[in-house]
C-alpha cells in the first residue's frame, strides 16, 4: 500500500492483491473508499458486464440505496487520440463488499480487510490531528487571555505587588501547559533564545554546597548519614561531563542545556547513596543562581519537585525530550 497523490476524490492509495495479479488506484474520500465499475472488474477478476449485473440486482432489491453509495465525478479520458470529459460513477465500500459477496471472490474478502484497516488508520490520523489542533487552539487562546488580563490589571495598577506575583506565575504556567502538550506528543523543540558563556560549578564548590544542605536537613531530621555520600566520584564525573568539549566545541553549549543535563544526570545516574532527587534539584538551583537565571526561571518548590519526579520516573529513551522540556521551562515567555 502506497499513498500516491491527492485528487478531487481525496487520497489515492495503491491496492496490490496478494496474488500480485491486480494493482488498483483506490480513492479515499469522505471516510470510505471508492472504485469505478472497471476497477471492480479488475479487482474481482470478472467481466465488467457481470459486475454491472450484480450492481443492478443490489440496487433493485433494495439491499443498498444508490444515492448513498454511488457518486459521479468528471474524469478526463483519452478516446480516439483526443481528451474527452465524462461523468464516471464511483462506488463506495458498501457497494464493493456487496458485489464481492455476489461473486464469492476471495479477493473481495482480502480487499474488505485491507480497506477496513486503511479507513481505521485514516480515522485515527484525522482524529489525532484534529484533537491536537483543538488543544493547541484552546491553549493559545488561554495564553492570550491570561496575558491580556495581566497587562490590563498591571497597567491600570489594579493589583498589589503580591497580586502581580500571582499573575506572573499564572502567565508562566499557561505556557507550561502548551509545553507539556508538545512534550506528550514528542514535538517539543529547543528554546529559540538560550544563554551562552555561563559559569561552571567546580567539584569542590558542589561538595561544599551539598555538605551545607546535609547539615541543614539533618538538623531538621530530614536526612540521614547516607544522604550525599558520593559513589566512586560519580558527581565529579557528571560535572566533567557537563563541561566536556569535542573539537574545541562544548558538547552542551548553553546555560539552559547544561542546567538541564545537570538535573537529569544527578537524578537518573544516582551518584549518591541517598538524596539524589533533592541534591539534583539543589545543584540545579545553585547552577542557575551562579549564572543569573534563577529569578528568570520562575521555578517554585512545587514545580521543581514535580519535574524531579517526572525525570525519576521517565524512560531513559525519553532523555532528549526531557532535556528540551527543562530548557523550555527555563526560558521566560515574551511579555512575562
Amino acid at each position: 500500500m502506497k499513498k500516491q497523490s491527492q485528487s478531487e476524490r481525496g487520497e489515492i492509495i495503491i491496492y496490490q492483491a496478494s496474488d500480485g495479479q491486480s494493482s488498483i488506484e483506490v480513492h479515499l474520500h469522505e471516510e470510505t473508499v471508492w472504485l469505478t465499475l472497471n476497477q471492480m472488474a479488475d479487482l474481482f477478476d470478472r467481466d465488467k458486464s457481470v459486475i454491472s449485473r450484480h450492481l443492478r440486482t443490489i440496487y433493485t432489491s433494495g439491499e443498498l440505496q444508490k444515492g448513498s453509495t454511488v457518486a459521479k465525478n468528471a474524469t478526463v479520458q483519452i478516446e480516439g487520440g483526443r481528451k474527452v470529459t465524462r461523468n464516471i460513477e464511483w462506488y463506495n465500500l458498501d457497494a464493493i463488499i456487496s458485489v464481492g459477496y455476489c461473486v464469492n471472490s476471495k479477493r473481495g474478502t482480502q480487499f474488505r480487510i485491507w480497506a477496513t484497516n486503511v479507513l481505521k488508520q485514516h480515522l485515527i490520523r484525522g482524529f489525532t490531528a484534529n484533537e491536537r489542533r483543538l488543544a493547541e487552539k484552546g491553549l493559545s487562546e488561554m495564553e492570550q487571555a491570561v496575558a491580556l488580563l495581566s497587562r490590563t490589571l498591571q497597567s491600570h495598577e489594579l493589583v498589589t505587588d503580591e497580586g502581580k506575583a500571582v499573575l506572573e506565575v499564572v502567565n508562566r504556567y499557561a505556557k507550561s501547559w502548551s509545553l507539556l502538550l508538545q512534550y506528550d506528543e514528542d514535538r517539543l523543540g529547543a528554546p529559540e533564545k538560550p544563554h551562552f558563556k555561563g559559569k561552571t560549578i567546580a567539584y569542590k564548590q558542589a561538595k561544599k554546597a551539598i555538605d551545607s544542605l546535609k547539615t541543614e536537613l539533618m538538623a531538621r531530621k530530614e536526612a540521614g548519614d547516607l544522604f550525599g555520600q558520593e559513589r566512586d566520584q560519580a558527581l565529579q564525573a557528571i560535572l566533567g561531563n557537563i563541561e566536556q568539549s569535542f573539537g574545541g566545541q562544548e558538547l552542551y553549549s548553553s546555560i539552559e542545556e547544561k542546567a538541564a543535563h545537570l538535573l537529569y544526570f544527578v537524578i537518573k545516574d544516582h551518584p549518591f547513596s541517598d538524596g539524589n532527587k533533592r541534591i539534583g534539584s539543589f545543584l540545579f538551583i545553585v547552577f542557575l543562581r551562579e549564572n543569573g537565571l534563577l529569578e528568570q526561571s520562575g521555578f517554585n518548590d512545587n514545580a521543581l519537585v514535580a519535574l524531579a519526579l517526572l525525570i525519576a520516573e521517565s524512560d531513559p529513551k525519553q532523555k532528549d525530550l526531557l532535556i528540551r522540556l527543562i530548557m523550555n521551562l527555563l526560558t521566560r515567555p515574551e511579555g512575562v
